[in-house]
């Protein structure tokens, strides 16, 4: 019965697929690209910014936590904090 139970729960999530994962990387700025509303990481990984997020409200240098998921094939940080 627990079985079924896991299966049908598996199964619904299945159904609904397209939920999308939040990640997080920690790095320091290397790049900033205003224009395009990007930043690239030390680690070279590149994040487009989200909707009211500007590029000019960060530095080269500063260390940031970014919260992002992939969308369309592109990781879209939906959150960038300085990290301390």
């Amino acid at each position: 019965m627990q079985n079924l139970v896991l299966s049908a729960a598996a199964g619904a999530f299945l159904v609904t697929g397209s939920a999308a994962f939040a990640a997080t990387d920690t790095g320091t700025i290397k790049k900033i690209d205003p224009k395009g509303d990007a930043i690239t990481l030390d680690d070279g990984k590149v994040f487009v910014l989200a909707e009211g997020t500007e590029a000019e409200s960060l530095k080269v240098g500063e260390k940031v936590t970014v919260i992002f998921k992939l969308k369309a094939g592109k990781m879209l940080a939906t959150k960038v904090q300085v990290a301390r």
